[in-house]
């Protein structure tokens, strides 16, 4: 029998930077649906890449002094590792530097323009550089763009636009016939409101400014857009050459649901279906804007230094564990948190108490009593019932769940069996049991009830954390359970025999010394920085000027005078000094490792050097904003104030 299809994407990573947590969610969350469809009997296609061009990567690139190329293989080839070490199931990581994907994007444009719905014209207006955004004057809030609050820079250029308003109505009529195609529903209104029933205006679709995009076949000035290039990696990812599909085309498209965040729901539920209308390309059945991960109450960004990256997490936590916090700890419509605290808790008490404390009893006591024989002994008591009933009614209520994408709620149930199954062993003090030969059918039938429990859930929890999964199946000598199978009670093969010694799937953590060695990371982290930031004295070389710098590398360091308010010491660290630093109307946070050299009484009243725009770190618990610059000379360090009174805030050049 020919299984259905279903296919997935994420949205693709903007190769500028390294992801933090808050982007790793979105590539785990798809993961997890793959593994689920798959789970369920699909043929699944599960996409996802990195989105490589843009007038942001070629500043950035030109920065560092590497082409783009080089800039974005780079940052591409890191994303993808994060990828791996979190055991993502991609069929393809596309990037939109691939020649299949930059080939089918140049017939696109082509089309178009032959259609008409492209034409050439000339822009005025602001532009912001992170978004890749143009803007009127009438859209800027306070100045500044409206979607992400950056400056903005006045620009006009000659360009390509969209005709966006033409198919305005029509889009309109698509929402109405498929309520389903955004979700949540909120998504969806907000989208009618805030964009189609104002009205569309026409898109920039090319840019004549900069280089690095796919250029216009046609008019070598001109580049393709940033959303007209990375929308279409769906579809040519799947072997669409801009004209026609192929194989995987034809079997996978239109897909299933893209997977995106909440920020970029308009271009994924306005731009891309007019752009595939245009196009004559049927539109994908569903779009799921996922909430946002916020840290320490709010959005996660690497300019306000409140930024966490999964490699950090797993080094503490697992890969497993990870995956789990961040399925379990994300709403379906509202933003979730992160903390280090709040991982670590989760991990004690869901995985270790909860979960692995159940496997590891049930094997132990498997191993103790027969032997690590499992066999029904066929007596029952009503206790038993509760535990039955939860278990084969696990399938139904997570598949209605995560037919709706509510993740969180489906670990929930997963997690509500596995309490139960534990409750169950404190009904039926397997320990009692094995005291009197009589019960020892009863015995063998209350371990069976378990380890068959433990098998059901597992086989659905084994999406969230397919490693750990596996290690429970090894434990248990079973495979996972088939899906069609899972609402079954008692399929466990009598005489299986499990492990005669349980492996501990998580061990419980002091999340106290946790905290203590995460500060203490990036502590280390800090002072490195610090170190780097001056260059190393080579001996008999007084004014070595072998490493120099151009002015415009001096001037990306600003420098501004500060007045010291307040100072004190770190309870929890015997070098740093915690400054409170007044910068003008500003008043900053800088912690500074010269607690050896002065007192809190002696920096009070300072007028300092700061290095105002270093990015913001935590330090033994502590947010620092900043840096003082301070003299070594044989061990000694000396603050570097100023000659004379000067106004706080004045910079330095």
């Amino acid at each position: 029998m020919k299984k259905p299809t279903y296919y997935l994407t994420t949205a693709i990573a903007y190769t500028s930077g390294t992801p933090h947590i808050g982007n790793v969610y979105e590539i785990v969350l798809t993961d997890f649906l793959a593994r689920y469809k798959r789970l369920q009997g699909y043929d699944v296609r599960f996409q996802t890449g990195t989105d490589e061009h843009g007038q942001k990567i070629e500043e950035k690139a030109a920065a560092g002094g590497v082409t783009p190329k080089q800039f974005v293989d780079g940052v591409a080839g890191e994303i993808k590792r994060i990828w791996d070490l979190m055991n993502i199931s991609y069929d393809r990581f596309i990037r939109t530097t691939d020649s299949d994907h930059e080939k089918a994007v140049q017939k696109i444009f082509k089309r178009l323009y032959d259609s008409g719905d492209i034409y050439k014209g000339s822009y005025k207006g602001w532009y912001c550089t992170p978004c890749e955004s143009f803007w009127t004057e009438s859209q800027l809030i306070d100045g500044k763009c409206p979607d992400c609050g950056r400056e903005v820079k006045e620009a006009s250029e000659e360009a390509y636009f969209f005709r966006m308003s033409k198919y305005a109505d029509r889009l309109l009529k698509y929402y109405e016939e498929h309520p389903d195609f955004i979700s949540p529903v909120s998504r969806k209104n907000e989208m009618i409101n805030n964009f189609l029933k104002p009205g569309l205006q026409d898109l920039c679709v090319s840019r004549s400014s900069f280089k690095w995009g796919i250029p216009v076949d046609f008019d070598k000035k001109h580049v393709v857009y940033v959303w007209l290039d990375a929308l279409f990696n769906y579809v040519t990812g799947l072997g669409y050459d801009g004209e026609k599909g192929g194989e995987l085309y034809d079997k996978f498209w239109p897909a299933d649901v893209h997977v995106i965040g909440k920020d970029i729901v308009r271009f994924h539920t306005i731009y891309w279906p007019i752009f595939l209308m245009a196009a004559g390309i049927p539109l994908p059945k569903k779009v799921f804007g996922h909430p946002w991960l916020l840290m320490e109450g709010g959005k996660m960004s690497k300019s306000k230094g409140n930024v966490i990256y999964a490699d950090d997490l797993v080094r503490f936590f697992g890969v497993d564990a990870v995956r789990y916090y961040l399925l379990k700890e994300m709403p379906f419509d509202n933003d979730g948190t992160i903390g280090w605290e709040a991982v670590a808790d989760k991990l004690n008490n869901d995985l270790a108490n909860v979960f692995g404390n159940l496997v590891s009893r049930t094997v132990a006591m498997s191993a103790k009593y027969f032997d690590g024989v499992v066999e029904n002994g066929g007596v029952g008591e009503t206790v038993d019932d509760e535990l039955i009933s939860a278990a084969v009614a696990l399938k139904g209520k997570t598949e209605k769940l995560l037919d709706e994408f509510r993740v969180a709620d489906a670990l929930d149930e997963i997690l509500l069996l596995f309490r139960r199954a534990n409750k169950y062993i404190d009904e039926t003090a397997p320990w009692i049991l094995a005291k009197d030969p009589a019960s020892s059918q009863r015995l063998k039938t209350v371990l069976y009830n378990l380890t068959e429990s433990i098998a059901i859930g597992t086989s659905l929890l084994a999406p969230a954390m397919p490693s750990t999964a596996e290690k429970v199946f090894a434990q248990l000598n079973v495979k996972p359970r088939a899906y069609e199978d899972l609402d079954k009670f008692g399929l466990l093969e009598n005489g299986t025999k499990v492990a005669q010694s349980s492996e501990k799937l998580f061990n419980r953590l002091d999340v106290k010394k946790v905290l203590e060695d995460v500060d203490k990371m990036y502590e280390e982290r800090h002072a490195a920085a610090e170190s780097k930031a001056v260059p190393e004295k080579k001996e008999g070389a007084e004014n070595d000027c072998a490493e120099t710098i151009g002015i415009e590398d001096f001037l990306k360091v600003k420098l501004k005078i500060g007045k010291i308010t307040a100072c004190e010491r770190m309870a929890n660290s015997k070098k740093l000094l915690k400054n409170t630093v007044q910068i003008g109307s500003e008043t900053r946070t800088i912690l500074s490792g010269i607690a050896k050299w002065y007192t809190p009484e002696e920096m009070v009243g300072k007028t300092v050097v700061v290095v105002s725009n270093l990015k913001p770190a935590r330090l033994a618990g502590e947010m620092s904003e900043g840096m003082l610059l301070c003299a070594e000379d044989n061990g000694n360090v000396v603050l570097l104030t100023s000659e004379k009174e000067v106004e706080s805030g004045s910079p330095i050049s």
